[in-house]
């Protein structure tokens, strides 16, 4: 490469964020643009909190992109925390896949990973790796150069051909021996390097929302966060009733008018509405979708749609116009499974979509967040994330608490995540069991709680029965009152892996939630952010037994001050919330 000019620029801009960890947040930056002699050049910014670059080109017509070389490498042998791919094709995966934490020279090369990724530099800090403004392009797999001693990106070719599976879901057979053809004249994605001196600074690294691309859709307002109950989890297991549960409509206006009660905005109807044969315009015969619809609107509820990716787009301008005039008010969109540029662009056709027909979409068996969401501020949410619906099949032993203290450190540095929390059963380590149809989670009932301040989702769902929230109201309240989207979030303690401490607050009202791993332990909560004098607080904790029996907990009106730390006693996979008015 040969320089033909080198510009510099120092910037600082304050970014107005909604649907998001906070309303608005000022950024600033040194920018440096090489041009290169051949019609193409480098963009690098340094930010207090990472570096970032990304190539553009300025050539007419067509380019063939056969690879790219994308490596981060390190000085001696640091551990990471790896989420390997895990499936037969490692390149055919839902990105749902626990953490490992090695030393960089352990890596499994016989597999890939998937962004994020954490290395920890022990007394340095911690280097987190991702991308964003990934369009029309493959995102980034991982694998490890012994040589170079660090991560060496991989991208999946663009696909040449497919088969279908039971679910109508396309996967990749062949492949051309290029990763994408592209406009000459375009910007590629952002490759971030996010520094955090402490674990505490990763879960408000702002680096993926701010290089994002802005949004393109003139007027937002009509996107609607919120809360959402959700049948799948829970098996349609409704009880107490005059008739039969299940994918009908007497299960789903019951659905609805569980929401109704609570303020929950959305039901959704998830897989099994729709017929399996590939038309996402036919409903099976159980249930009338428009009187459900009719009912939801009259109830002031959202009803959101179930889909396999490929499904809705093979009609999609159809089925948006249809299912939006109908009165549907989103998308949840599943099984992509891929990172190619083909899958890259049907996510962006369908949030491009859904956003003319004023739709919301939550993406599942999708890559981590690239910043999508600023982009297209209709996309509310993004699996991508091992959450609760695992613990429907995981075997007992399996360690999911250990990785919900991960998580915010990692994955949620990426964006927000459907984890799915709001168990109302719930097992201690040594009583846990997997369960399709009743299903439970690991940890306390507190823990579950805690979640909805911790993770960031702006579209949360309620995945337990309604029958049982209807027989735990303080819970259900509690979850009810809960914001999605914030003005501002402090994490307030923490360590990678053990737990964390995050407030949260929203208006006047701070919520505080903490996440505990297996090991008990006692906490001093910080709440010297609180203004000066005596604030009320209702204090949700562990109760006396909760080791024993995970949902027994206390609820507690509390005085609490800026000046006196809060003690708190979290049991083992346990947590605790806090209201402060």
């Amino acid at each position: 490469p040969r320089v033909r000019s080198a510009r510099r620029r120092a910037v600082t801009e304050t970014i107005d964020a909604p649907l998001y960890r906070q309303s608005r947040f000022d950024a600033a930056y040194n920018e440096l643009d090489l041009r290169l002699r051949g019609d193409y050049g480098i963009l690098a910014r340094a930010y207090d909190d990472g570096v970032c670059y990304r190539f553009y080109t300025e050539r007419d017509g067509e380019l063939t992109i056969v690879d790219e070389t994308a490596q981060l490498n390190f000085e001696g042998d640091p551990s990471a925390y790896i989420p390997y791919s895990k499936t037969e094709i490692p390149m055919r995966t839902s990105f749902e896949n626990t953490y490992e934490y090695a030393p960089l020279s352990k890596f499994r090369t016989q597999t890939v990973a998937f962004m994020p990724v954490l290395v920890d530099l022990g007394e340095r800090g911690y280097v987190l790796y991702t991308e964003s403004d990934v369009e029309a392009y493959p995102g980034v797999y991982l694998t490890y150069d012994k040589e170079a001693k660090g991560f060496a990106a991989r991208f999946a070719e663009c696909p040449t051909e497919t088969s279908l599976t039971k679910r109508v879901q396309d996967v990749v057979e062949r492949s051309a021996d290029y990763i994408a053809r592209v406009d000459g004249r375009r910007s590629y994605p952002w490759r971030i390097v996010a520094y955090a001196a402490t674990a505490t600074e990763l879960p408000v690294n702002d680096m993926v929302w701010q290089t994002a691309e802005a949004s393109r859709v003139a007027d937002a307002s009509w996107v609607r966060d919120g809360k959402i109950a959700w049948d799948w989890w829970n098996n349609w297991g409704v009880y107490g009733v005059d008739f039969k549960s299940g994918i009908n409509t007497e299960t789903y206006k019951y659905f609805i008018d569980f929401a109704a009660a609570n303020g929950i905005e959305y039901v959704a109807l998830d897989e099994g509405w729709g017929v399996r044969d590939g038309d996402v315009m036919h409903v099976v015969p159980e249930i009338d979708l428009p009187e459900i619809v009719s009912y939801a609107r009259e109830k002031k509820v959202g009803i959101i749609l179930w889909v396999v990716a490929k499904v809705l787009d093979d009609k999609l301008e159809e089925a948006c116009r249809y299912y939006s005039e109908l009165g549907v008010a989103g998308w949840k969109v599943d099984f992509i499974d891929r990172q190619d540029q083909a899958a890259v662009e049907r996510v962006y056709r369908i949030a491009d979509a859904a956003a003319r027909y004023r739709m919301i979409v939550d993406f599942h068996g999708v890559y981590k967040p690239t910043g999508l969401q600023r982009t297209y501020p209709n996309v509310v949410n993004f699996e991508g994330v091992h959450g609760l619906e695992q613990m429907k099949w995981r075997p007992a032993g399996f360690d999911q608490i250990t990785y919900d203290v991960m998580i915010p450190f990692i994955r949620q540095v990426a964006g927000p995540m459907d984890y799915t929390q709001g168990a109302m059963r719930n097992a201690t380590r040594e009583n846990y069991y997997p369960s399709y149809s009743e299903p439970m989670s690991q940890g306390t009932r507190c823990h579950q709680l805690a979640m909805y301040i911790v993770l960031e989702s702006p579209f949360n769902m309620l995945c337990d029965s309604p029958s049982n929230y209807m027989r735990e109201p303080e819970s259900t309240s509690f979850i009810a009152q809960v914001p999605t989207v914030w003005d501002e979030t402090v994490v307030l303690d923490g360590k990678m892996g053990e737990y964390i401490i995050t407030a949260r607050r929203k208006g006047d009202t701070w919520f505080v939630g903490g996440l505990n791993n297996w090991d008990a332990r006692d906490v001093e909560v910080d709440l010297s952010f609180l203004s000066s004098g005596s604030h009320k607080a209702v204090l949700f904790k562990d109760g006396v037994n909760a080791h024993r029996t995970a949902r027994d907990y206390k609820r507690e009106e509390v005085s609490v001050s800026s000046a006196q730390p809060l003690k708190v006693h979290l049991a083992p996979g346990g947590g605790f919330t806090l209201q402060i008015y």
